[in-house]
């Protein structure tokens, strides 16, 4: 039997309920073109009257760069910035917790700290998202993301081993205290359209806050092919990589982390 045939994705699968889980941003991106007309006051005049509950608003241009080296006694590179144009609108909720943007090939909503629930997360990103449908009209969606970075507050004396399952590994006769790592790797999801980004590493304290290093591990999961853009689909993708990354964060934390969040 082949990896393929036994690997299934179980998007009823119930997982801990964690009142005090480490998320402090989750995200939805996706990428597609937009093939109606992006016009900055039209684009502006309707998202504006559909989130008044997002009242700080935010223009956004794109800007490129070109230089050019030349080689000779005396002579100097030249450099200029090259305007693309407008690109969309970034939004912002009252509480600053929510953040929407609107671009003209890609549309990204985040949810900061502190994390509320899927149901309310996912719930009104896809709200957001079908705005952007109906003013975009892409007929291609070529990326669809879902990122979760949970970051753990840790005194300058606590052990990895008390959260995190993997760990990483001293070289053999060099027993030394590790200072900082950085960890990534990529998993293929065999049978379905999906990778796995997962990032490792530890932050330096944070001397305005509490003054604890972060161990962040960082879970992005996303597709691999572009597909078109029929009713259901997105929602289907993102609840199949729900699942996907709750394996993954699972499958790194140690029972005692998950006693912590709890």
């Amino acid at each position: 039997m082949s990896l393929a045939s036994k690997f299934r994705i179980n998007t009823e699968e119930i997982f801990p309920r964690l009142t005090k889980a480490p998320i402090v941003e989750a995200a939805i991106e996706v990428r597609a073109q937009a093939k109606m007309t992006w016009d900055e006051p039209l684009i502006t005049k309707q998202l504006k009257t559909e989130l008044t509950d997002y009242p700080n608003v935010q223009s956004q241009r794109e800007f490129t760069s070109e230089f050019k080296v030349r080689i000779g006694v005396g002579e100097k590179t030249e450099g200029k910035f090259l305007d693309m144009g407008w690109k969309g609108l970034r939004f912002e909720s009252a509480d600053k917790l929510h953040i929407a943007q609107f671009n003209r090939d890609s549309f990204l909503f985040s949810r900061l700290q502190p994390y509320n629930s899927w149901k309310q997360f996912c719930g009104e990103g896809l709200r957001l998202w079908q705005l952007h449908m109906n003013l975009a009209k892409p007929t291609e969606i070529q990326r669809v993301g879902l990122r979760f970075i949970n970051r753990m507050g840790l005194s300058l004396d606590e052990q990895l081993e008390n959260y995190l399952q993997i760990l990483p590994q001293k070289p053999q006769g060099l027993d030394l205290p590790i200072g900082s790592f950085f960890h990534h790797e990529v998993l293929g999801v065999p049978g379905y359209p999906y990778a796995i980004n997962i990032r490792r590493t530890i932050q330096p304290p944070d001397k305005t806050t509490d003054k604890k290093i972060g161990l962040i591990l960082d879970i992005d999961v996303f597709t691999i092919q572009p597909f078109e853009p029929k009713a259901g689909i997105i929602e289907q993708c993102l609840a199949e990589m729900r699942w996907l990354k709750n394996k993954v964060f699972y499958g790194n934390i140690t029972t005692k982390a998950m006693e912590a969040f709890r």
